[in-house]
């Protein structure tokens, strides 16, 4: 840790996006950086609400910062490759120019007055993006789904390490590239890696359909593999443990917070495998995530079709499926069972 020099940032008022473009959902997020500003690679994953071990570790952390004292060390000869580490220029250079928090906040934290209100989360970069892409029209997969965890083209990673294999998924589209259990990750799209969040940023910036490219140490020898992206290979993609899901329940239904029903739960309410069952767990009660509440559902409510959807998804589906296809004021068609009773609700979208 003494080789580097330490930087952190607590807030992402005035926030370079030029430079600073990562998952804006992580609690915990690190860039390993040359001083002209070429990133060596990123550190920070998560896929859970509840547990961050499964993604993230100390080991995996201190391996990641070798790996960057080593780019640092020949840094000149890394140069070319390491410049796809840093993404297009943002839309947006600082948090404040997106138009939702425009006039909201300052450049700097309030230290003398609000400390905490006058901070910008990280989590309100990703929601000012989907906003401005449902404003302007031009929402897309990559909006909607951002930073894919590998395990959704078959590819689990282990913590502890850089960017180790762990397990491939049989029939996966990893499995089908050549991918085995035990390789080491070197290069993706000739970068460099050295953690599973810089798998994430390649993965984040494909443009399917496309093959990406990778090299694997197996049994000390290098192999090539690939990874064959086709449209819409991030749906598969689980949105409910993001902060920003937060916003998109307020959007897309009103304030519900809905949870898949389990297997005893859809016995009990006689609803079969292939049909929606989706549980209200909670109800928003105050301003914009009240809507639901208003409308008439409540605790408890099993939703069994929304506008016209029946059969078994998850409630990202829905907000998915909400972002794509139904503007703001629309109101949507919902059937709930309470108590055994069917209820009808229109839903307005916002």
């Amino acid at each position: 840790m003494d080789q580097f020099v330490r930087v952190r940032l607590i807030q992402c008022n005035s926030l370079d996006l030029d430079l600073f473009q990562f998952d804006y959902d992580l609690t915990f997020a690190a860039f390993f950086l040359n001083a002209d500003r070429t990133i060596y690679g990123r550190f920070g994953t998560r896929s859970s609400d509840t547990d961050a071990s499964k993604d993230i570790s100390i080991t995996g952390f201190k391996k990641a910062m070798e790996g960057a004292l080593e780019l640092h060390k020949h840094f000149p000869t890394h140069r070319d490759v390491l410049q796809a580490k840093t993404g297009a220029p943002a839309k947006f250079k600082i948090a404040q120019d997106f138009p939702s928090l425009t006039g909201k906040y300052s450049p700097f934290l309030d230290y003398k007055g609000q400390v905490s209100r006058s901070c910008i989360h990280c989590h309100m970069l990703g929601e000012a993006a989907r906003k401005d892409a449902r404003g302007t029209g031009s929402m897309t997969d990559k909006t909607i789904y951002p930073w894919p965890m590998p395990n959704i083209v078959g590819l689990t990673f282990d913590p502890q390490e850089r960017a180790t294999i762990k397990a491939v998924a049989p029939g996966s589209p990893a499995a089908a590239g050549g991918f085995r259990s035990g390789d080491e990750l070197i290069r993706f799209e000739k970068q460099p890696m050295l953690s599973i969040a810089d798998v994430q940023w390649v993965l984040h910036q494909s443009n399917p359909p496309q093959t990406l490219r990778a090299t694997v140490l197996r049994n000390q020898e290098e192999h090539s593999v690939s990874l064959q992206l086709s449209k819409g290979w991030r749906h598969p993609s689980d949105l409910s443990w993001r902060t920003t899901s937060w916003d998109l329940r307020r959007v897309a239904t009103g304030g519900l917070l809905l949870k898949s029903l389990t297997e005893p739960q859809r016995s009990a309410a006689g609803i079969q495998q292939e049909q929606l069952g989706l549980r209200v767990e909670h109800v928003g009660q105050y301003g914009a995530h009240a809507v639901a509440k208003k409308a008439g559902f409540r605790k408890n409510d099993i939703i069994i079709s929304f506008d016209g959807i029946k059969s078994n998804v998850r409630e990202t589906e829905l907000f998915a499926h909400v972002l794509r296809n139904r503007p703001s004021g629309s109101n949507v068609p919902v059937t709930v069972l309470r108590g055994g009773e069917r209820k009808h609700f229109r839903l307005k979208i916002q």
